[in-house]
């Protein structure tokens, strides 16, 4: 499959499309070659074809590496169906060309230069320099963390489930690196039955945290291996992810510590591990270990803010990206201080870089807005439920408060279209922004406007 899509991306690139239209087609492609497979009868656990609208949304959700199911995928899909969504997800997570690209170069091809820019773009890198070698670095990390990490669940599993564990220990090993979500333990439970067990907990948030932390923050750690060597942006992700991850952990703990139907009746530490796996999981990665339909209200709408900010940069994860908030919060920062310039860890922020991070975030509240107003015109769900649904799809987190296989066709639709641009849409947008900047050689006067 793979050297068909880089046949198919050499064909593309006689159009003469950007580099980024290039990703998005790609990546629409792979979402038919799955909806394709998953409407066989063969993928389906009864022998039935399984209707378009369920086959498309399956496969967008795990290509987009969201999570957000209209069936159970452990009772529904046949094992072949579920390979195929573990492929969709490994496919999608790493991104096709940083598979294609794998795949070329083990068979001799030579890369091109627009094969690098493609790659680039699917890298959220700044320049083509290292960018094969960053791509092969990615490949080999996943498959180790991901062997890891399965091989941990599966001998954790083997005493409740036998040799099945070794099926299951990858299957969800992959699905928590790519920062999917989708589980394979039936009836819609995800991890709930795990809320106490420490080495899920830990294996699955640790694998959900490298996944949506970037590749490129990965190999800059794994280089430099010293704080205040790192990049300005490994920086900034590395702080921002901290106190997200603190910051969610607490209000979780707080907000839900009395609550009778997710931790009130857990003990003392088990709340603090229930917490903690939410908060990991609430950025990007979809599962969860306490129901997300008995949640309060606050709760809900704070999860809902961790989900919009989502992972960060290169990662498999969504959202607007834990360094795009960053940067936002340190231009506020330094206006409210009264501050020309925006500097954090002894280095100025150039204004390109924030105006593209207010770019981002305004686009993707817009998407937001758009969308819970559209579902909420025709469905009957509360309006929180809603907007949690719609927001846990633009993040291509997954986590749902159980209304999205109730959902309408229509509303189904404006979810795939949401998670399809919550995955390739923020970042690719403010590439091509980045690359059609054009120097101005007419300055007009300056204007005055009122503000606030």
């Amino acid at each position: 499959m793979e050297a068909n899509y880089i046949t198919n991306l050499r064909n593309i690139s006689h159009w003469k499309l950007s580099p980024y239209q290039m990703l998005v087609i790609s990546f629409a492609l792979l979402i038919l070659v799955g909806t394709i497979l998953l409407s066989l009868p063969i993928a389906s656990a009864s022998g039935q074809p399984t209707n378009f609208v369920d086959a498309l949304f399956t496969a967008t959700s795990a290509v987009c590496v969201t999570g957000l199911v209209v069936v159970d995928t452990g009772t529904y899909w046949s094992p072949f169906g579920q390979l195929v969504i573990i492929v969709l997800i490994q496919v999608g997570g790493l991104g096709i060309m940083t598979l294609s690209t794998l795949m070329a170069v083990l068979i001799g091809k030579k890369i091109k230069l627009r094969e690098r820019l493609v790659m680039q773009e699917a890298l959220n890198q700044l320049t083509l320099s290292g960018v094969v070698r960053l791509t092969i670095y990615v490949t080999k990390a996943t498959l180790l963390i991901e062997f890891i990490g399965g091989t941990i669940l599966a001998l954790h599993w083997y005493s409740d489930y036998g040799i099945l564990s070794l099926y299951l220990g990858y299957w969800h090993a992959i699905s928590s690196f790519c920062n999917a979500g989708f589980d394979l333990l039936g009836n819609f439970r995800s991890l709930t039955g795990y809320v106490s067990d420490i080495t899920v907990n830990l294996v699955v948030s640790t694998l959900i945290i490298l996944g949506g932390i970037g590749f490129t923050v990965i190999a800059d750690i794994r280089t430099k291996r010293s704080f205040r060597k790192l990049s300005l942006h490994t920086r900034i992700v590395i702080v921002t992810s901290a106190i997200l991850l603190a910051l969610g952990t607490l209000v979780i703990l707080l907000l839900e510590y009395n609550n009778p139907a997710t931790l009130g009746p857990l003990s003392w530490p088990d709340k603090l591990l229930g917490s903690y796996f939410q908060s990991v999981s609430t950025r990007t990665a979809g599962y969860n270990t306490i129901a997300i339909d008995k949640l309060g209200s606050a709760t809900l709408f704070f999860m809902v803010i961790l989900m919009f900010i989502g992972a960060s940069p290169a990662s498999t994860g969504g959202g607007i990206k834990t360094s795009t908030f960053g940067v936002l919060m340190t231009a506020i920062w330094a206006m409210i201080r009264g501050k020309e310039n925006v500097e954090v860890f002894q280095r100025r922020i150039p204004h390109h870089i924030i105006y593209k991070a207010f770019s981002i975030v305004f686009i993707s509240a817009l998407l937001v807005v758009f969308i819970t107003m559209a579902l909420s015109i025709q469905e009957p769900h509360s309006f929180i439920n809603i907007l949690f649904e719609v927001v846990s799809a633009f993040g291509t987190v997954g986590l749902s408060t159980g209304i999205t296989p109730s959902l309408s066709p229509l509303s189904k639709f404006l979810l795939i279209f949401t998670m399809f641009a919550g995955r390739v849409g923020p970042f690719t947008l403010a590439l091509a922004l980045a690359l059609k900047e054009k120097k101005q050689v007419v300055h007009y006067p300056e204007g005055k406007i009122i503000i606030g």
